[in-house]
């Protein structure tokens, strides 16, 4: 399989769900201090993470979480966010521009800063209150889910928090690789039916809906310089079903939490009015050892990114253009 490590994909998930002791101390600490809200705050790829983790927070807690976009913030403001409150970030490099600028303008309010850092020493390192270090691919939502999980058991939401983590880290590592595996195929074909499409629609709700909108931007736009759209699926039946067209290339991702009515309405819609769409359903991949009560929490959209990652290397193999390559993000100031 093309870009495939399978002990390397095994040991980065083992890795990053051995960090539930450091992020149990972490979360257990500011619980003990008290807080007034809770700011997941990104950019680009990882404000799509926070989007997934604050609609995950929002089905099953009453705890006060909200989406913080970083560049809003240092141009807006955001007079609900106080000395009191918790931030939570995350960053490959430490050095996201947008971010930094966030943060130096959150320590002068004094909240609390939590960074999943992936760069010891960078500048978002340093100025963190507390600070989680992973440089593992694809592990971003882990230690988001997990951070959120700890919170919500330590507010009574969650009483099968150690049975739930308990199967994780049994059975999560070996099931993700063996999705990517029966992936392949449907990817390879996926690839070859869109790698020069005009025009890509992403369709996506839940927990989903930030991978969708990273998928269409972060991948496919950014790496694959490929023109796609995201569209939450409660919104694509207020507009955007106008431009579907017979040959219109549209993918659908179905996941499995509380939005996923939403998502089947647009699959019950699209044979109607499409020749040219795609559903991808993360029930369509079992992973054994996983309770079904648990299946729409973490694991739907892990095993939606399986599928992505083999599309995207079939396409960079099919089109000649190593993914690692930008024309301008990061090239020079601007």
């Amino acid at each position: 399989m093309l870009k495939f490590n399978e002990t390397k994909q095994i040991e980065d998930i083992k890795g990053a769900l051995a960090l539930r002791p450091q992020v149990e101390k972490m979360v257990d600490e500011v619980w003990e201090k008290g807080f007034d809200s809770i700011y997941y705050l990104g950019i680009g790829g990882t404000y799509a993470s926070a989007m997934q983790v604050v609609t995950y927070i929002n089905g099953k807690s009453n705890l006060p979480v909200y989406v913080q976009h970083a560049a809003e913030y240092y141009t807006t403001g955001n007079r609900r966010l106080t000395k009191d409150s918790i931030v939570i970030l995350s960053s490959v490099t430490g050095t996201t521009q947008e971010v930094v600028k966030a943060v130096e303008e959150i320590k002068t309010v004094g909240a609390t800063l939590i960074g999943f850092i992936d760069a010891k020493g960078s500048i978002l390192a340093e100025k963190c209150d507390y600070v989680v270090t992973y440089p593992a691919p694809g592990t971003e939502q882990i230690k988001f889910f997990m951070l959120a999980d700890r919170l919500m058991k330590n507010n009574g939401e969650f009483d099968e928090y150690e049975e739930y983590y308990q199967e994780l880290e049994e059975h999560l590592p070996v099931g993700l690789v063996e999705a990517e595996k029966k992936a392949d195929d449907f990817g390879l074909k996926f690839a070859q039916a869109h790698r020069h499409d005009d025009m890509h629609y992403f369709i996506g709700a839940g927990n989903q809906w930030g991978a969708v909108y990273s998928y269409a931007m972060c991948y496919w736009e950014e790496q694959s310089w490929l023109r796609s759209k995201s569209i939450h699926a409660a919104e694509f039946l207020h507009g955007t079903l106008e431009i579907v067209e017979e040959t219109t290339a549209v993918t659908l991702f179905i996941g499995e939490d509380e939005q996923r009515p939403l998502s089947e309405r647009v699959a019950n819609l699209l044979p109607r009015i499409c020749a040219n769409y795609t559903i991808i359903d993360s029930k369509d991949y079992p992973v054994a050892g996983i309770s079904e009560k648990y299946r729409g929490r973490v694991l739907s959209f892990l095993l939606m990114h399986c599928v992505t990652q083999r599309i995207d290397a079939h396409v960079e193999q099919l089109n000649c253009h190593p993914l690692d390559i930008r024309r301008y993000y990061r090239q020079f100031d601007y």
